[in-house]
């Protein structure tokens, strides 16, 4: 799960991260859960290590959690079918959700994150951890919903990565299924530069002297560059980078339609009452259907 998705809602309303560079070539597929630890190396671009030790403080478990998990419920077609994550990370949405609708499979590349995921499940959150790159992951069960988000899509850095991800996402659904990708809003991104190619902005967090800092660069192909600095209240500081790709909900339509989806429905932000999509919003989240 990637820190542009709180920089781009804290920024436009007031991850997997990786160096600069072409992003690795796909693992071979790895089928089903109990398979994928014995599947071969898995293609990980480093997120969990530059980000372990303090993940926590950039995505903290407030409110918004309980806000998002309750949206997710509600799109959820049926949850005894089952239910999947791309990019489940540390659990942060996967570990509550699955208090609601039973068991949750979590794709995740990080094994750093995974170990983080393992130590908090509890008896009450059936959540399976799965090692795997979410463009080759298979099972041969279909579930209800599949669910994308914190940016995660966008951290795949080409259309063809994403386009592969989306379409493995929909083979997973049964008919009738859903699936949702939640990322950062490509215009208010755009916009947030004022025309320029270069940012800086500072995002303070509720805890009394803590705060995120951010320094942006949009580059060609869409690409986005960030460097974060994090501002603990001791006066220490960590350090993480990022590149995502910047895609915009016609791309996605685009993927879902190639992969046998219907495009349903877009939304600006996860509260129910929130405005509906648009230019300025500061998410792009977007749901499909698999009719057949």
């Amino acid at each position: 799960m990637s820190t542009t998705s709180t920089t781009t809602r804290t920024s436009t309303t007031a991850s997997r991260a990786s160096a600069a560079g072409p992003s690795p070539a796909p693992a071979p597929a790895v089928s089903g859960p109990s398979a994928a630890g014995s599947a071969g190396i898995v293609a990980d671009i480093g997120y969990g290590r530059q980000f372990d030790g303090w993940y926590h403080r950039l995505f903290p478990d407030d409110a918004s959690v309980l806000t998002e998990v309750e949206r997710l419920v509600a799109l959820h077609p049926d949850p005894a079918s089952g239910t999947v994550e791309f990019g489940v990370g540390t659990g942060r949405i996967a570990l509550p959700l699955s208090r609601r609708v039973g068991r949750v499979t979590g794709v995740d590349s990080s094994p750093e994150m995974l170990d983080v995921l393992r130590r908090a499940r509890t008896d009450d959150t059936p959540v399976e951890p799965v090692h795997a790159d979410i463009c080759v992951y298979t099972d041969d069960r279909t579930v209800g919903l599949v669910y994308c988000v914190c940016a995660t899509l966008s951290m795949l850095l080409t259309p063809e990565e994403q386009q592969q991800a989306v379409r493995r996402a929909a083979e997973l659904l049964a008919p009738g299924g859903r699936l949702v990708i939640e990322t950062h809003n490509k215009p208010a991104v755009v916009e947030l530069h004022e025309g320029r190619s270069r940012a800086t902005y500072f995002t303070p967090y509720p805890e009394p002297n803590t705060g995120l800092q951010s320094h942006s660069q949009l580059l060609p192909e869409s690409l986005w560059h960030l460097a974060h600095v994090w501002y603990e209240s001791d006066g220490t500081t960590r350090v993480g980078t990022e590149v995502s790709r910047l895609t915009s909900p016609e791309e996605m339509d685009a993927y879902a339609r190639a992969a046998g989806l219907e495009p349903e429905s877009r939304f600006g932000d996860w509260p129910a009452d929130a405005e509906p999509y648009g230019p300025r919003s500061p998410l792009a989240i977007c749901t499909y259907v698999k009719r057949r």
